[in-house]
């Protein structure tokens, strides 16, 4: 049997279980233990209150005296006892169901953190990952609690339903197939309509998401300046409001049909209850019952039909949890295609050689444009090789190859002729230290901000504020509040926002402080005034020494003091060499160069 996106439908809830047991294996034993007392109570409290009633009547018949009414106040303290436990008991299962809740609710966290970094990059390419993540991140931190508490339902309601059948039984066994037909309508609506609301939840992923996308514009900073300069407030409005119609009317529509549904089936039940109460009132009012068995019976019941309708109730929503922890399994499903190799080798310590790229073609996935085809390239050891070309030439894609965090589908990049596909990815990043073109700015302190890079380094205190100032960033940092330990961002109370070229300084200490033989920067000196940027370039071949180091600019005045230059045109190398030698060529580096500094020259000096 299979769910609306094909996969088994009960899978989910043996995974599901086997979560909850991995997660709170204690809380769950004891979990159980509680659920299994709290059945079997209140069949307890049905016998002492026939006993009650029977013992009350003898008591009446005989004289009213403490002789003959011992025996049902006797029942009546049972009575009050098993009350008292059943509540200690409840308040044992609120307590350790609510300390199972939370250690389960931690390890789905951790599951779905992990998996988020081991996915591939280039499931952020695509839309079905992001349909998976949401449904996944969406249900996945409450829908265990949930299923856990309807699946403790129905073992506690089972336990006590099995014992009231037993017990009704002894007056007809017929009357078990009461119980059971008394519900069975309601269980296959609500499974029917659970299974439905299941398939609109996944088939309205992509409308739920434009929601979120809306909401967020209106509540994040990033887009609060042009949500008031473009009066964009109305035109979102508009789109969110008109989503949301569109969705509560289909959750409207589904609602009234369960309704309906659900309505003829309780009459039913109703009706199937009535008889078989009216036929046991016959059999008392004719003597072959006493009072005591009328009271039970009725208690068996009512409380019987009511518990049923309690399990098929729980059952539907153990049933239709599952149906979305479907979705979470599904994310955790999804398998990595670059990976550890079966035996790595070990990584160079220094480059003897050099980074080579060997007829590389690449495009990315969901793509058809080629992003680098029958791409070659040599990057010798211990050389700061700048590289230029214009936007959208696939400049950045090599440091993505470099990475892995991609993998390129023809072709392979060496690192001293070793394909990096052999190295452990943990060994192969471990080799580079990396600032990209968008650098992450962390709402934390400046230390920690820089500490990301490399946390072995940064465990000694000076490493820190020695990559701080080979990044140019110690000045800056010393006029902070409270220097190293500000907290950056505005986020969070007493949080400093720093300038996007201080930013840029915070993250290029951030990949200085680890000592790696690469060092690959894409853009470091975009955010930079020109005089900052001649002093950074002198720091950065000082910090690089030895070591092999890749530079993506567009400031030509940057690229012409590395030591070598190689000009990227429609994902190929279309010139190399030194700034000098690529000049005298007169071709496409020099008229570039020419533009800009003719760009530079006739730019009108902003006012002061």
């Amino acid at each position: 049997m299979k769910s609306a996106n094909g996969r088994p439908r009960f899978r989910p809830i043996l995974r599901t279980c086997r979560l909850i047991w991995t997660a709170a294996r204690g809380q769950t034993i004891a979990w159980t233990i509680i659920l299994v007392v709290l059945g079997v109570l209140p069949v307890a409290t049905v016998i002492w209150i026939r006993l009650l009633v029977d013992s009350l009547v003898a008591g009446l018949r005989a004289g009213v005296s403490w002789t003959a009414m011992r025996p049902a106040a006797e029942y009546a303290g049972l009575v009050f006892g098993t009350a008292l436990l059943i509540e200690l008991a409840q308040s044992a299962l609120e307590w350790t169901r609510t300390s199972q809740a939370e250690l389960i609710q931690d390890y789905i966290s951790a599951c779905i953190h992990r998996k988020s970094v081991e996915v591939d990059m280039a499931f952020y390419e695509s839309p079905d990952y992001y349909d998976t993540l949401y449904r996944a991140r969406d249900d996945a931190n409450t829908r265990p609690a949930l299923l856990l508490e309807h699946l403790g339902s129905v073992v506690q309601n089972s336990i006590t339903v099995v014992l009231l059948t037993l017990l009704v039984a002894r007056y007809s066994p017929w009357l078990i197939l009461v119980m059971i037909f008394s519900v069975a309508p309601a269980f296959f609506v609500v499974a029917h309509f659970n299974w439905l609301q299941h398939k609109w939840w996944i088939e309205t992923t992509t409308e739920r998401r434009w929601l979120q996308y809306y909401d967020q514009k209106f509540t994040t900073s990033a887009a609060a300046a042009e949500m008031r300069l473009f009066r964009l407030g109305p035109v979102f409005e508009q789109a969110f409001s008109g989503l949301r119609k569109s969705l509560r009317e289909q959750r409207l529509r589904l609602v009234l049909r369960q309704s309906a549904s659900r309505m003829g089936a309780a009459l039913a039940g109703l009706a199937v209850v009535g008889l078989a109460l009216a036929w046991m009132g016959w059999h008392t009012f004719h003597g072959s019952t006493t009072l005591g068995d009328l009271t039970l019976f009725y208690q068996a019941i009512a409380g019987g039909q009511g518990l049923m309708r309690g399990i098929t109730s729980s059952l539907t929503q153990v049933y239709g949890n599952s149906l979305f922890l479907g979705e979470f399994f599904a994310f955790l499903d999804l398998k990595p295609e670059v990976r550890d190799p079966r035996r790595a080798m070990p990584r160079p310590r220094d480059l003897q050689e050099g980074i080579a790229f060997q007829n590389v073609t690449f495009h990315y996935p969901g793509s058809e444009r080629v992003a680098l085809k029958d791409f070659n390239l040599a990057i010798p050891a211990g050389r700061i090789v700048a590289l230029v070309g214009p936007n959208g030439a696939g400049k950045s894609t090599l440091i993505k190859l470099l990475c892995r965090f991609y993998d390129p589908q023809v072709g392979r990049i060496t690192l001293d002729g070793v394909d990096i596909r052999q190295f452990s990815l943990a060994d192969l990043r471990a080799s580079l230290s990396v600032l990209f073109q968008t650098p992450v700015a962390y709402d934390a302190s400046v230390r920690d901000n820089i500490a990301v890079g490399d946390f072995a380094a940064a465990a000694n205190g000076s490493g820190v504020e020695a990559a701080a100032r080979a990044a140019g960033a110690h000045e800056m940092i010393s006029l902070l509040p409270r220097g190293y330990q500000t907290l950056l961002g505005k986020s969070f109370a007493e949080g400093t926002d720093l300038s996007g070229g201080e930013w840029q300084r915070i993250a290029m200490a951030r990949a200085f402080l680890r000592k790696s033989p690469v060092i690959l920067l894409d853009e470091p000196t975009s955010f930079m005034d020109s005089w900052a940027e001649l002093e950074w370039f002198d720091r950065l071949r000082k910090l690089a020494n030895s070591r092999t180091t890749l530079m993506i600019t567009h400031r030509f005045t940057i690229a012409m003091r590395a030591d070598w230059i190689e000009v990227m045109k429609d994902g190929v190398i279309v010139e190399s060499g030194t700034h000098d030698m690529l000049i005298r060529r007169d071709g496409f580096y020099a008229q570039s160069w020419r533009d800009q500094i003719e760009a530079s020259r006739t730019a009108t000096p902003a006012a002061v």
